[in-house]
């Protein structure tokens, strides 16, 4: 779907948080970071914020990107949707 810049709701460049869970497992944190500097260069990994479940099984995270286009977040949506090790992205 290509919908025109005057016609969205996020101006660009923007800051923009996107929050992501999965299991509370050894390299989860450094596979999202990676993905999310595969689409975010500058991306500061110092900013990431880390809720663990009440149980302890899951990780939230919620790491903020510089957006700059439409496009570029639907295909970081679809990466880390898609990742073996995310089961929910927000």
């Amino acid at each position: 779907m290509n919908i025109p810049p005057q016609e969205s709701l996020i101006t660009y460049p923007s800051a923009f948080p996107i929050k992501v869970m999965g299991e509370q497992v050894e390299g989860f944190v450094a596979a999202i970071t990676a993905v999310a500097r595969a689409f975010d260069p500058q991306f500061d990994d110092t900013r990431l914020e880390l809720r663990p479940s009440k149980g302890g099984r899951y990780l939230g995270i919620t790491l903020t990107i510089t957006a700059t286009s439409r496009e570029q977040l639907d295909e970081l949506y679809r990466t880390l949707s898609t990742h073996p090790m995310v089961k929910v992205v927000l």
